[in-house]
């Protein structure tokens, strides 16, 4: 099987070819901010990406014959169960239209559905970031009308734990994991028997401070600031999403930055750090009751670290000093998101997985 894969993520887009699982063709562009920022819209952007995919195909010189399927990130569509599913026209006006938000990720199907109408395969997106999978109680705050939200880094996420589980020699669809995304956000979910049936959502103020998210904060003292004007609504949601977490504290998002200072004597930079890895265990703690059986019994079969900082080996250590407890403790530091997208849409060209179809909601 030969699969064509795209990951158009917020400054880069990266592309690959996957024949029999392995990647044959890889590469990585890295767009200018200030190139991007001439367009007003994430759909503006396509002739741009898609000039630098072509570059990829016309070097490598890939046959368009020996094409199976074209795979591509998932978008902000509405709520979904995880899975596979086809590309189609209602998922492209949904996407297009920037229905429930915009994001660069909101280009890898349509990128996707072009080449694969060019090649006469079919075009897949793989686990999108809005998969829903959430039992009902944890769909529950404590005012009325307000429910949590399942928004995390469902590709990696699921990617890696079906890597942890088939190095154990484990099935992922009957073992239970935790799983955690460190990058630029912070995501972690409780995997059970295939569904991740709870999440620490990345992008509603939810959990552990990161890089340059601040995480959860008292809602009190935030009202308060709002209401006697030291800050407005706009500028919070900027701090929390983009100027919070270890920025704010130490004006850098690098946590390699953060190490070396930390190693140089700086308290500050130490005591940051700690709270980091502190806050991301305690967090990946919470969720172990989501795995509990009906008699209490907690089994987690591994817990996973992924994502930019897990390459950081003193964070990595210092979070597997606090949650080994858990079970046993898995780096997964290779590019996943790949492969995932591309076993996705093996699975569905194989005949062991069923694709399932998009279906817009009602306007």
């Amino acid at each position: 099987m030969r699969v064509f894969v795209i990951n158009p993520g917020s400054t880069s887009t990266k592309v690959a070819l996957y024949d029999d699982g392995n990647a044959v063709v890889a590469k990585e562009f890295q767009h200018d901010k200030a190139e991007l920022a001439e367009f007003d819209r994430v759909m503006e952007q396509h002739d741009f990406r898609m000039a630098a995919i072509r570059s990829v195909l016309d070097e490598a010189g890939v046959d368009p014959a020996s094409m199976d399927g074209v795979a591509g990130r998932g978008g902000m569509l509405h709520a979904l169960e995880g899975g596979v599913y086809e590309v189609n026209d209602e998922m492209l006006h949904d996407l297009q239209q920037a229905r429930y938000g915009e994001h660069p990720c909101n280009l890898g199907a349509v990128l996707a559905r072009e080449l694969a109408e060019e090649w006469g395969v079919p075009a897949y997106i793989v686990d999108p970031v809005v998969t829903d999978e959430l039992m009902d109680a944890a769909r529950f705050t404590g005012l009325p009308g307000l429910r949590r939200r399942s928004l995390f880094h469902a590709l990696n996420q699921r990617g890696t734990a079906r890597t942890t589980a088939a190095k154990f020699g484990i099935s992922y669809e009957s073992s239970n994991f935790i799983v955690c995304h460190m990058g630029g956000g912070i995501s972690i979910g409780a995997h059970r028997q295939g569904r991740v049936v709870d999440v620490i959502n990345a992008l509603d103020g939810e959990g552990p401070f990161s890089p340059e998210r601040t995480g959860g904060l008292p809602v009190i003292p935030i009202l308060d600031m709002v209401e006697s004007g030291e800050r407005s609504t706009s500028e919070l949601k900027q701090i929390i999403l983009r100027e919070g977490g270890v920025y704010a504290h130490l004006g850098t998002n690098d946590l390699r930055d953060v190490v070396k200072r930390m190693d140089d004597g700086d308290e500050q930079a130490r005591q940051v750090f700690m709270a980091l890895a502190y806050g991301i265990a305690r967090y990946m703690a919470s969720l172990a009751p989501a795995l509990a059986d009906e008699n209490g019994v907690v089994e987690v079969a591994g817990v996973v670290l992924t994502g930019g900082l897990a390459r950081s080996e003193p964070l990595v250590a210092e979070i597997s000093r606090m949650v080994s407890y858990l079970g046993p403790v898995s780096v997964v530091t290779g590019d996943e998101e790949m492969a995932s997208l591309a076993g996705g849409a093996v699975r569905v060209l194989e005949g062991i997985e069923t694709a399932r179809i998009y279906v817009a909601e009602p306007v």
